[in-house]
């Protein structure tokens, strides 16, 4: 007997629920009819994935499988959902994935580009850090990417689009900003500090020996701005973050902290909307946009 995905999907609402009862609500099935779907799977396994019939703590077998079998089944159910979009639209459905930085800056022109010349066209786009878009190439979840940094990905072209200098972001009247041109990583981490995603792309020993000691890390970029805002923290980002940052954000170049930012264009060559695709690249690499995005205050 082989696994199948509506085992999967049992075991993890029951992983869920803590109990038979609520998880056969949630599926829409009985308690006897989860049990034995249970029972076949931990046969097919021959291990226990629960320590009791109480269903309401994981063997550690259990644990790895419920982490995988998440997601698989998360995998599954966006697969699927996306070939439901793609039967309801007539120009098939194009999925785009970006970190929000940059997101915030060509999304919306896209939008009104394809929405002008593919009408039809259904558009799923999504904000996410560097190595959630990296994963949704490779997944087939996404036929665009914009992410940090290189990656060399099967039967995927990456274009460069721009870099930008790392540097302080804090609150306009942070005292750290009286150092002007003269700001050293020694001043940075003299102060309240807050790690970011984009912290581990920095490579200079000096700063990433302080990062060890850094306890706080905010993956949301929206979250990090409203933290720093409050003029109790600091933190590093590259500069084209300010693009959409409050206005009483401000950002310094650090003296001793030489790194910059790569952006890449991730375009997937086996897609049946090849030619959608080619036109989103050629409009996205295109605009005369990123050197002023580059220099923005």
């Amino acid at each position: 007997m082989s696994i199948k995905i509506e085992m999967l999907r049992c075991f993890c609402a029951v992983a869920k629920a803590g109990n038979l009862s609520d998880a056969a609500d949630q599926l829409g099935r009985t308690q006897s009819a989860v049990s034995m779907t249970l029972k076949q799977l931990e046969q097919h396994l021959d291990s226990n994935l629960f320590e009791s019939e109480r269903k309401n703590r994981l063997t550690p077998l259990g644990e790895q499988v419920f982490a995988l079998g998440s997601k698989q089944l998360s995998q599954f159910d966006s697969t699927i959902q996306a070939i439901t979009d793609s039967a309801k639209a007539p120009q098939g459905l194009l999925r785009m994935a970006s970190v929000p930085s940059v997101a915030a800056f060509v999304y919306p022109p896209v939008v009104d580009f394809l929405s002008a010349t593919y009408p039809e066209l259904r558009l799923e786009l999504r904000d996410s850090n560097t190595q959630q878009v990296i994963d949704a190439l490779v997944q087939g979840w996404a036929d665009i990417g914009i992410a940090s940094r290189y990656f060399t990905l099967k039967e995927t072209e990456a274009t460069p689009l721009f870099q930008d200098q790392f540097g302080l972001v804090c609150a306009a009247n942070h005292p750290l900003l009286e150092k002007g041109d003269q700001l050293r990583l020694d001043d940075v981490f003299s102060t309240r500090f807050v790690r970011n995603s984009l912290c581990d792309q920095i490579e200079t020993p000096a700063f990433q020996d302080r990062m060890a000691s850094v306890p706080t890390l905010l993956h949301n970029t929206h979250s990090l701005l409203a933290t720093v805002y409050s003029g109790r923290w600091v933190t590093v980002l590259p500069k084209s973050v300010m693009a959409f940052a409050p206005n009483d954000l401000c950002f310094q170049p650090i003296v001793d902290l030489p790194d910059v930012r790569q952006v890449y264009l991730y375009v997937r060559q086996q897609t049946h909307l090849s030619e959608v695709v080619n036109d989103v690249r050629t409009y996205i690499t295109a605009q005369d946009r990123w050197a002023a995005f580059q220099k923005h205050p």
